[in-house]
Formats: structure tokens, C-alpha cells, sequence
């Protein structure tokens, strides 16, 4: 028997759904016209829900005073190399956790898993004392490779179940054909993983364009900083530049918000076909 909805079923579901969709989009929405006010209205009393007058004063010092292009095409590099090499890596170790059986398997897999459940500023003191030592402090190379240790362990496990999926049978059917195990990787498998890629490497990148912890921590000068560190530095003890930071936010929400646009097919794709097994 199929339960028909009733008006005020409807009304209720669709009256609960428009109150989340303002509640959820109000801070984007304030965030997008604050940065196109001039910095003497922000404050002016009664609050304006739409500008009067729309300005690029805050977008103009982002560039000319703050040096916001150098902070973003830091992040740029950081997160992409990143997000590159760790999917990369991962996918090469995902493969090899579905495909083999080996001494220390379990330990591998258990070792993976508890990197997930450690607080990052706990290993901020050995961290730091390492990069120091290979003179990495300060130095865009050493934030990629500190992105690139954080990201792989959770990637590979993505990956791993993305490989569970994938039948032995139709690797098997490409080696018999002529191909070599390698080959049969590349040519065969990840043409298939190919959804699961990519929705690891936009999560490997976001989670790179979005630190903070670490990018503050290791990167002391102005020429290596990224946005997160540049959003943080709008703050000081007694004031808080709102125009300018709304600005940095607008722009720094932007990649993201294409890379999602450009890749979502691929992103639903990737996660509905590594949530089930078969």
C-alpha cells in the first residue's frame, strides 16, 4: 500500500527545508555582500541586508596591501601538489592492501587507522624538531610533504574499499590477455576507479586548502604563507578587519566551490560506488 502524502505533510516538509536552506546559506549570503561594502558602512547602524553602494575597496587591498595573491597562489601549490602525490601514493597502497596478502598486513591497516585518531597538535613538537632539523621550516616543500604524510592514510583506506569493488576476475582476464600486472593496473583498473580517484584527490585537496594548524605552525614569513594562515592574520587583539577578511573568505571559497561544480558527477559517483561491496 503506498501512502500518499498530505498537503500538510507537504507544506510542513517544504516549510522545514526553506528555513534550513536560509538558516544554512544567511552566513554565505552576509559573508558575499559584506565584502563588496565599503568599510565605514559594515558597522553603520540600521544594518543593511543589501548595500547601498557596492564597492571594491576590501578586494583592492587585499591585492595591493595584504599581498592576498601571494597567500593564494601558496595554497594553490601546496594543496594541489599535495593532493597529487598523496592520491597517487594512495592508490598504489590501497592495491596493494585489496590485491595481496602479507606479513604485517593487519598491523599496516591498524597503524592507518590510529593515525586517524590522534590529535595533530600532539605530534606538533616532534614535527616541528623534524622539519627544523632538515631545514624545512618556513619552506613550501616542507608543508607539501607534512599534507602529504597527513592525507595518505586515510586516502589509502578510501581507496581500499573502492578496490574491494572491483571484481579479481576482470584483472585476471587482462593478464591472461598479455598484460602485465602493472599494466593491467593502469590500463584496466584505474580507467574503472576512475570516480574513486577523483573523489579522493578533491578530498585530499580540501582538506589541504583548509588547514590551519599546521600551516601557522610551520610557515613564519609572509612569502609562504597560505589563506587559511592570511584569514587568521585579519584578527589582532583589539580589532578585527571584517571587510577584508570577508573578502579572503569569498575568494578562498571559490576553487573549491568549481572544483566540486566541474567534478560532482564523479564525486557521486565515487562515493555511492565505495559505500557498497559486491
Amino acid at each position: 500500500m503506498i501512502n500518499k502524502e498530505t498537503p500538510l505533510g507537504r507544506l510542513t516538509r517544504v516549510g522545514f527545508l526553506g528555513v534550513w536552506l536560509v538558516v544554512t546559506f544567511f552566513p554565505l549570503y552576509w559573508i558575499i555582500i559584506t565584502s563588496f561594502k565599503d568599510p565605514g558602512d559594515i558597522f553603520r547602524y540600521p544594518i543593511k541586508y543589501w548595500p547601498e553602494h557596492w564597492s571594491l575597496e576590501n578586494y583592492r587591498g587585499l591585492f595591493g596591501q595584504a599581498k592576498f595573491g601571494t597567500y593564494l597562489a601558496n595554497s594553490v601549490l601546496c594543496a594541489t601538489a599535495a593532493a597529487a602525490v598523496a592520491t597517487a601514493a594512495a592508490v598504489l597502497s590501497g592495491y596493494v592492501l585489496t590485491r595481496f596478502e602479507f606479513r604485517g598486513k593487519g598491523a599496516v591497516l591498524l597503524a592507518f587507522l590510529v593515525t586517524q585518531m590522534i590529535p595533530a597538535f600532539i605530534a606538533l613538537g616532534p614535527l616541528y624538531q623534524l622539519m627544523t632539523d632538515l631545514n624545512l621550516v618556513d619552506n613550501r616543500l616542507g608543508l607539501i610533504l607534512v599534507y602529504i604524510a597527513v592525507c595518505v592514510p586515510f586516502c589509502t583506506l578510501m581507496l581500499r574499499g573502492f578496490f574491494e569493488n572491483i571484481p579479481v576476475a576482470l584483472e585476471e582476464a587482462a593478464m591472461i590477455d598479455g598484460l602485465s600486472r602493472r599494466a593491467a593496473l593502469f590500463r584496466v583498473i584505474l580507467p574503472v576507479m576512475r570516480p574513486g580517484i577523483t573523489a579522493a584527490f578533491i578530498f585530499n585537496f580540501v582538506n589541504c586548502w583548509n588547514e590551519l594548524f599546521l600551516s601557522v605552525t610551520l610557515m613564519n614569513s609572509d612569502k609562504n604563507r597560505t589563506v587559511p594562515a592570511a584569514l587568521n592574520g585579519f584578527i589582532s587583539s583589539f580589532n578585527i578587519d571584517w571587510g577584508s577578511m570577508s573578502a579572503a573568505a569569498v575568494l578562498s571559497i571559490l576553487p573549491t566551490m568549481l572544483l566540486f561544480g566541474f567534478a560532482s558527477r564523479h564525486i557521486v559517483d565515487g562515493l555511492t560506488s565505495g559505500a557498497t561491496k559486491g
